[in-house]
């Protein structure tokens, strides 16, 4: 979830064409810092073992709903609620790499519910982010963006009572940003557009539908 993964480009982003180049890098920026609140910097249910089931999850479709901490750049701390085949709720971990080690650039994420951790491979939403289109610019009336995508997520694997789990969810990351104006120099009154200019105000969501096996 990246819209909102981290506000640190996870990897190089796209270049958009003339005056968007720099709003595509701060949404992509962003979507990441939202995402790996996904999961997008991954998705990842963690749980501690204590808490599982012996009773595996028959499968069948689930939906994935997930606030991100847009303040966390990639750390996690997102909240998750899962329902359907899987009824659950926690938080999500910052991005890994393959291997599990952390990386805010590394693709995978881990999501801590109650129950069992889920491993999520994010690199297709990871894809969309960095290749916003037309969706990169900012409306210079009151320095606005909104944006929205959707990937597939795959689950890789699982822990307690999630040990086996397979499958995707079709997830959708939507944001909102007001960003600043200079209030010198030649770009006085102009929206800022610099990668280091933090937005105002951000919000940000991500959820979606599939279904999963054991």
């Amino acid at each position: 979830m990246n819209l909102y993964r981290n506000l640190d480009i996870s990897s190089s982003t796209n270049a958009i064409a003339g005056v968007h180049r720099k709003s595509a890098l701060r949404s992509s920026r962003v979507m990441a810092l939202l995402t790996s609140a996904t999961l997008t910097g991954a998705l990842s249910l963690g749980i501690g073992a204590s808490g599982a089931s012996s009773n595996t999850p028959a499968g069948g479709s689930v939906n994935l709903y997930i606030t991100p901490n847009t303040s966390s750049a990639g750390g996690g701390g997102g909240t998750v609620v899962m329902t359907g085949a899987i009824g659950d709720y926690g938080t999500t971990t910052g991005q890994s790499d393959k291997n599990g080690k952390a990386d805010k650039g590394g693709g995978y994420g881990n999501i801590e519910l109650q129950k069992g951790t889920i491993r999520v491979d994010l690199a297709a939403l990871d894809a969309k982010t960095k290749n916003l289109g037309s969706e990169s610019t900012i409306n210079p009336v009151g320095c606005s963006q909104a944006i929205s995508v959707t990937a597939p997520v795959t689950f890789v694997s699982g822990t307690g009572l999630y040990k086996g789990i397979s499958g995707t969810v079709n997830l959708t990351e939507t944001a909102a940003f007001i960003f600043s104006r200079y209030t010198s120099g030649k770009d006085k009154g102009k929206c800022n557009e610099s990668n280091s200019a933090a937005p105002l105000a951000v919000w940000g969501s991500l959820s979606g539908s599939g279904t999963v096996s054991f």
